[in-house]
């Protein structure tokens, strides 16, 4: 009878049920003990063999080099690494014959010797040194790289919720960096203002201080809300009069100001703080503070914009902020369901957070 593994789970060693297939194409499954009362009678009976991996086309690269098989080399490594033929058998739940027939047949398919037998005992060779450091190595890595895709597979991605504008203009351009520093770190972002229920598909969140929080949330201060008005750089003349000596800008009575329905407020707000005079003009109106901030690296007219939002289209010089900036009294915090300790994703988060707010 010809029999082929299909599936065994995560290993013979850890497998509750094995899943085979016979020659006629029949699945057959078998408590992992059972399987190998029979592999082994199998074996010892010498109704079944072990033969060599064997695909590729006929001159590919791939069947250039034939490999012994894989349950061989297992038992070639337990009996390598224990130096014994029947500690290897208990150890990978085999016969000694099973053992001694698959190191057997390495031994016929390289052409040499990879045990010295003596007085019942048996002792590495120079190729069996050689290939047992090889397996080893090479089980090694197989068994790393299964570790670690199992270990990112199972920890779950840190969800972050953060406001839509902050999102893309400030928090996206600057995710690489962290990435980079947290590579063991899965961030998944999702857009949103306003209250948050954390801890309900989401871990963390990054607002305004500018709505009631719930009671138990942890705060962590990040940045104050810096404001001033914002233009297209080539655009200052046709927005601003020019400054007097000691002062800063002033906005032209004819120029247009950008209005936004999510911040309806923002240039009374930074008149009262900065002392200005609201401008007159009605200007436009946008649905969001992000649509308002592209209209102004457009050119249509002059948006309140905060700091954090255009410093790097300001150091890129697409920007300008002729008054500067002024702190409206709000602040960005990254909110938790509760205090975050020292080590863990939320933790390098946070760090990194701070470090990147300066």
């Amino acid at each position: 009878m010809r029999v082929t593994i299909a599936k065994s789970g995560p290993g013979l060693m850890t497998a509750k049920i094995v899943m085979v297939t016979t020659a006629n194409s029949s699945v057959i499954v078998f408590p992992v003990r059972l399987f190998h009362q029979c592999l082994n009678n199998l074996i010892d009976e010498k109704r079944l063999t072990m033969s060599s991996d064997h695909f590729g086309e006929l001159h590919s690269q791939m069947s250039a080099t034939r490999l012994p098989p894989l349950a061989a080399l297992r038992c070639f490594e337990a009996a390598a690494r224990l130096e014994s033929f029947s500690r290897a058998a208990d150890a990978l739940h085999l016969t000694h014959g099973a053992i001694s027939r698959a190191v057997r047949l390495i031994e016929d398919e390289l052409g040499v010797a990879l045990f010295e037998r003596r007085s019942r005992r048996v002792f590495l060779t120079e190729a069996g040194r050689k290939l047992a450091a090889a397996v080893r190595e090479g089980f090694g890595l197989v068994e790393s790289a299964v570790r670690e895709i199992r270990d990112v597979a199972r920890t779950p991605a840190l969800v972050v919720s953060c406001e839509p504008t902050l999102l893309m203009r400030w928090l996206i351009p600057r995710l690489p960096d962290f990435q980079a520093r947290h590579p063991e770190v899965s961030i998944h972002l999702v857009a949103g203002g306003g209250p948050v229920s954390l801890g309900r598909g989401i871990d963390l969140a990054i607002r305004r201080d500018d709505f009631p929080r719930a009671g138990g949330t942890h705060a962590v201060p990040l940045f104050p809300e810096r404001i001033g008005p914002v233009c297209r750089t080539d655009k200052i003349a046709l927005f601003f009069n020019e400054a007097e000596a000691g002062s800063l800008p002033q906005l032209r009575k004819d120029a247009i100001p950008l209005h936004t329905r999510t911040r309806p407020n923002a240039w009374e707000t930074w008149g009262t703080t900065a002392d200005r005079a609201a401008p007159e003009q009605r200007g436009q109106v946008f649905e969001h503070f992000y649509i308002s901030l592209q209209a102004a690296i457009a050119g249509i007219g002059v948006a309140i914009g905060p700091w954090q939002l255009v410093r790097d289209d300001i150091d890129n010089g697409i920007l300008a902020a002729p008054c500067g900036f002024i702190e409206d009294g709000t602040a960005y915090h990254l909110l938790s369901p509760s205090a975050i300790g020292d080590h863990g994703p939320s933790a390098a988060l946070r760090d990194w957070l701070l470090a990147v707010s300066i």
